[in-house]
């Protein structure tokens, strides 16, 4: 089996899953933004465009973090994390970015689900 094949295959699922779970199907945006709320644990109706922004950005370095591209350097009063970056991002294309980003989203919740969060 492909390894292209096999991610795309477990998106699907999880895609079905959050649909289910939502009622749409979620695009990366929704998916980060999802993650980045469940990480910060703030369950607000509404955000700001920039807390949206900074939302997306501690879901990119939660996911990226396992990987060593980031480390959680605090944690600041309002329950912001705030990460350091220990190594520069791989140079992809679009597709090899959407596959890197989307490996990363698949361990996080296959890691979520196996801490029965």
């Amino acid at each position: 089996m492909n390894v292209k094949d096999d991610i795309q295959s477990r998106w699907w699922a999880l895609e079905e899953k959050l649909m289910t779970r939502f009622g749409k199907k979620p695009d990366m945006e929704s998916i980060l933004f999802l993650i980045g709320i469940q990480e910060i644990g703030d369950f607000q109706t509404k955000y700001t465009k920039e807390q949206k922004q900074d939302l997306m950005h501690v879901a990119v370095c939660t996911l990226l973090s396992p990987s060593g591209y980031y480390e959680l350097e605090m944690v600041d009063e309002e329950g912001w994390p705030h990460f350091r970056q220990l190594k520069s991002l791989p140079v992809h294309t679009m597709v090899e970015q959407e596959n890197f980003m989307k490996d990363h989203i698949l361990l996080y919740f296959e890691n979520q689900e196996a801490n029965g969060s």
